[in-house]
């Protein structure tokens, strides 16, 4: 049996935790000054955690030199303080930016 006769399907994993960093991210936006903006950091922080899990498995490690920083800026558990919204203002954009390319460019092939 040959390996060309099983056709290989590709999977997006990442594409799911992504949306969901992303619709985080724009909500965050109008929590940037407020106390909810800790709850944003938790679901941003961790989902950039498991995303880069995803892209580990796909061996697409280029996108952890995006995606462990937004893990670390955004970590409530030891935060550093940038101090300007204008500046975090600016940040939530990049990595939502950063989630939705990796959603769509993060992919595992299944040889199965």
């Amino acid at each position: 049996m040959t390996s060309a006769r099983y056709p290989t399907r590709t999977r997006r994993t990442a594409l799911v935790p992504s949306i969901l960093a992303v619709i985080g991210l724009l909500i965050g936006v109008a929590l940037i000054d407020g106390d909810g903006f800790t709850v944003i950091r938790y679901v941003v922080s961790i989902l950039a955690l498991i995303v880069a899990v995803f892209a580990w498995q796909a061996r697409r490690w280029w996108w952890l030199i995006a995606l462990v920083p937004i893990a670390v800026l955004w970590n409530p558990i030891f935060p550093l303080d940038i101090g300007l919204p204008d500046v975090w203002l600016g940040l939530q954009y990049v990595a939502a930016l950063v989630f939705i390319a990796t959603g769509i460019f993060i992919k595992v092939t299944d040889k199965s």
